[in-house]
């Protein structure tokens, strides 16, 4: 079958990293999947083997969701909303998938909806009619106002056939973050969390001995830098501080300045990142997806500090189910200090390495399954 995976990414790359992923677990059942993606590309993630569809880029204005900038760091005006959304509609003619999965919406990235929704229309007119799936991560940022859930409500019964859920509903529902009527529960399919394989021991033991903070793809976490820089230079251990987002090299240099310090070692985010979590004394970072996995995946001793800029809360919700887990503790960045991150570090580091997780962590093989029971369903 050919399967059509749309994703645009905001701010961080994890949302375009799970598309992949399960484009990958796609192609991997010899199925024909590739990817349409609206965010800035992100070299550092890998697409081999996935056909990457890219669109004229946007991008958030840091949290500010509603204003998308250009690839020049322009307003996002209406000719260049429409050009994106003429190439989603063309794309989606030409290539008349069986199935079409669209990565947060309608739970989100509502400032694309014209652009989602002339998407969906069009596959609606294909004969026969795709299979219309949405793609969610364990947990999302609650909606503001109950009318947004209501209307998310009324596209779901619209244009779509399920919801793909990648969590271990062990661990975390779905009505944790979102309000769920019984119509959009019947919706609901667990499929495990996306993740990659495990890492493999590197020889070399990239990381070992270190506390490595991270904050993820995206350029946030100034705070939390300058904060572990600090504490660094009270602690006997090594630190390395791994930047990410379009301006990484200008941020790493910022923060080189900052810390005065050539011990502490300050660069770009690197593709053996969960490499080296598996042989790193602890990790100090936010709570993305993607970084969860890799901490549950690997056992690294953890302090989360969770990303709660304008009043979001999804990695805080995310960071408190995890903490449930031995060797991770929650720090909230309004309690973000040199002394308490040091006091959250100790007691992480006296749990030790946990064993692996035995949390379900084959979503995207599980995503696999699920569209093609459903479209073997649907097609009778």
């Amino acid at each position: 079958m050919k399967v059509l995976i749309v994703v645009t990414h905001l701010l961080g790359t994890g949302h375009l990293s799970r598309a992949l992923n399960l484009a990958r677990a796609f192609v991997k059942e010899g199925h024909d999947a590739a990817v349409l993606s609206g965010g800035r590309p992100a070299p550092h993630l890998n697409s081999e083997g996935v056909p990457l569809i890219q669109l004229p880029p946007v991008a958030s204005d840091g949290v500010e969701f509603k204003k998308l900038l250009t690839d020049k760091n322009a307003i996002a005006d209406a000719a260049f909303l429409e050009a994106r959304q003429a190439i989603a509609v063309k794309t989606v003619q030409e290539m008349k998938p069986d199935v079409v999965i669209t990565e947060l919406y309608p739970f989100g990235r509502r400032s694309l909806a014209k652009e989602f929704v002339a998407l969906l229309e069009t596959a609606k007119t294909l004969t026969p009619r795709p299979l219309v799936l949405s793609s969610v991560r364990d947990i999302l940022e609650p909606p503001s106002k109950i009318s947004k859930a209501g209307d998310t409500r009324d596209l779901l019964k619209q244009f779509y056939d399920g919801v793909l859920v990648h969590s271990d509903e062990e661990l975390t529902t779905f009505d944790v973050s979102w309000p769920v009527t019984n119509d959009v529960k019947s919706m609901l399919r667990y499929t495990g969390y996306v993740a990659p394989s495990a890492p493999v021991a590197a020889e070399d033991m990239p990381g070992a001995g270190e506390i490595i903070v991270s904050t993820g793809g995206g350029s946030i976490g100034r705070e939390l830098y300058e904060c572990a820089i600090a504490a660094a230079k009270r602690s006997p251990l090594r630190w390395r501080l791994l930047v990410g987002g379009a301006d990484k090299d200008a941020r790493v240099a910022e923060l080189q300045a900052f810390a005065n310090d050539p011990t502490i070692i300050i660069e770009a985010v690197r593709p053996d990142f969960r490499q080296m979590l598996l042989h790193a004394e602890a990790t100090v970072s936010m709570c993305g997806y993607n970084t969860a996995l890799d901490v549950l995946q690997t056992g690294v001793p953890t302090v989360f500090v969770p990303f709660s800029d304008a009043g979001e809360v999804e990695q805080t919700l995310r960071a408190r189910a995890l903490a449930s887990q031995p060797g991770i503790e929650v720090l909230n960045s309004v309690d973000l200090t040199p002394d308490t991150l040091l006091s959250e570090l100790k007691r992480v580091l006296a749990h030790g390495r946990r064993a692996p997780t035995t949390m379900r962590m084959d979503g995207a093989a599980g995503s696999v399954r699920i569209a093609q029971d459903m479209l073997a369903e649907k097609r009778g």
